[in-house]
């Protein structure tokens, strides 16, 4: 794969933040259980929050593969904070961008370019995970306004969001087609945060739930159409199983690096165990898979740019590249023997953060379930699927 000037630009540039801000601090950032906030003002600073936007909102204008190069370099060095990138950049900046009037990009777009306002999307709720068309939260037209009640769950950035994207159900006899966008404030009456979530990993992340309650939204509000919701979800999903996918590549070369340093340092049987055949063969068992995986997701990220349709490929990129993660940074931990299982090593958190790669933006069976969907759409040849005898 070839990248512009810019793409190497940027990937260079947010490589060295990301050793030189994030990783010193990570692992008390972790601790904490959050960011702080001098630090989002040091991402919005660096052009972290605002990548992808255009330059008259404030942003770079930096494509979708540079994009996702940084969220790989971030991933690599800062853990679950590039699920904070991830979300604040595609599940908010991006959907608004594309969808917002000019009002609404002119609002929130320059304070959300510069880290000043953090973004969420709102979308899984405590009965409704990946079956979207199952929500519970309903949005009632009340004059000018509209008044949205229910709860959200696993919400990115809920405790440091200055605005919300909301999805709820305006026509609940539609479903999936019923759905609808609200773009809510973090100070709307009636819009109340959650307590952090304890999670097994990526600590550093904020995530909690998001309550409405009689909470009164201006029907300007609306992002995109009443009743269109459904559409810009699906879309902004897709592009996030790419993102997610690189996340995963970015962890899992965290750890095979780690692991590699490890083996060629420690010693067993008078040489180093890197020498050991076993071990060097699991070594490159793990590089092949993370460049395999690597490769293949900026060739989807290259589709995303071009306007492809490809949630086919969307979904085979999260599946392999998680799928991958795990099983490498599995090996990582294996590699460092006992040590491996202690949290003063890297591989550890490294295991813990990768997990939730295969669980959201859609688990990996629905990624799978999209996958073998679109499958049997090309096989129209007749017996297809059946034996030959």
């Amino acid at each position: 794969m070839t990248f512009s000037a810019d793409e190497i630009n940027v990937r260079d540039a947010t490589a060295a933040f990301a050793r030189r801000v994030l990783a010193p601090g990570l692992r008390a950032w972790e601790k904490a259980g959050a960011i702080p906030r001098p630090v989002l003002d040091e991402m919005g600073a660096a052009g972290i929050f605002g990548m992808m936007m255009a330059p008259e909102w404030g942003g770079s204008g930096a494509s979708f593969t540079a994009f996702i190069l940084a969220v790989e370099e971030i991933a690599a060095c800062g853990g679950g904070i590039s699920t904070t990138v991830h979300v604040h950049n595609l599940g908010a900046g991006l959907v608004l961008e594309r969808h917002g009037t000019p009002a609404q990009k002119s609002a929130w777009l320059p304070r959300m370019a510069g880290g000043e306002c953090i973004g969420a999307f709102c979308l899984t709720e405590p009965q409704a995970g990946s079956d979207a068309s199952n929500l519970r939260t309903r949005a009632v037209r009340d004059g000018d306004h509209y008044v949205l009640n229910g709860a959200k769950q696993f919400i990115t950035n809920a405790r440091i969001a200055g605005v919300f994207l909301v999805v709820a159900v305006t026509e609940p006899a539609h479903r999936a087609k019923g759905l609808t966008i609200f773009i809510v404030p973090n100070d709307t009456p009636g819009l109340r945060v959650g307590p952090a979530e304890d999670k097994l990993g990526q600590r550093v992340s904020d995530t909690a739930q998001v309550f409405f309650e009689e909470c009164r939204v201006p029907a300007a509000n609306v992002l995109g159409t009443v009743d269109g919701g459904y559409a810009l979800t699906l879309s902004m999903l897709s592009d996030g199983r790419v993102s997610v996918a690189a996340q995963a590549v970015g962890f899992a070369r965290a750890a095979f690096e780690a692991a590699r340093r490890y083996a060629f340092e420690r010693e067993a049987f008078g040489k180093k165990i890197a020498a050991h055949q076993a071990l060097a063969f699991r070594l490159a068992d793990m590089d092949t898979a993370i460049e395999i995986a690597r490769s293949y997701v900026h060739r989807v990220a290259r589709m995303v740019e071009r306007g492809e349709c490809c949630a086919r490929e969307a979904s085979m990129a999260k599946l392999f590249a998680t799928t991958m993660a795990e099983r490498v940074c599995t090996d990582a931990i294996q590699i460092h023997g006992g040590y491996g299982y202690l949290e003063d090593y890297d591989v550890a958190r490294l295991y813990r953060d990768q997990r939730v790669c295969q669980i959201y933006e859609g688990t990996n069976d629905m990624q799978r379930l999209i996958i073998s969907r679109a499958l049997a759409a090309e096989t129209d040849l007749p017996g297809a699927g059946r034996g030959s005898g």
